[in-house]
């Protein structure tokens, strides 16, 4: 049987001035079967092109240090000792720095470990190239 999960899109935000963003993650929580969890795919041309200067170790460490804290324990900082629900909860508060999340949205599944990936590659995961005729 299906149950309810909630999902954020990681967001890398080079120029905050700007608004510019590209997909570069996406976590995942589904009370149900006690998981959260978070993928993330960074594409360092992709980024560049919205802001050549932008530091890539610092939005790959911003990226570990999500990963940590959906993981939770003594390797996330205070926020490990949080419940799973707070923990996402806490990640997807807004914030003005360089990985944001998009809004909340939600489906159903009985596999959120597959609906992650199916969700990272729907929408992190550069498109495929269009083929001749198709439209966009």
């Amino acid at each position: 049987m299906a149950d309810v999960f909630e999902y954020a899109v990681v967001r890398a935000v080079p120029r905050v001035e700007r608004g510019e963003c590209l997909n570069v993650g996406v976590i995942l929580w589904c009370q149900a079967f006690g998981f959260l969890g978070a993928r993330t795919l960074v594409n360092p041309a992709r980024l560049l092109v919205l802001d050549p200067g932008i530091d890539l170790d610092l939005v790959r460490a911003q990226l570990d240090g999500l990963a940590r804290i959906c993981a939770g324990g003594g390797a996330a900082g205070a926020a490990g000792a949080l419940t799973p629900g707070e923990r996402f909860r806490w990640l997807t508060s807004p914030r003005s720095t360089v990985v944001q999340m998009s809004p909340v949205h939600s489906g159903f599944t009985d596999d959120p470990v597959t609906e992650l990936d199916r969700l990272t590659d729907l929408l992190v995961s550069p498109p495929a190239p269009a083929t001749p005729g198709s439209m966009r």
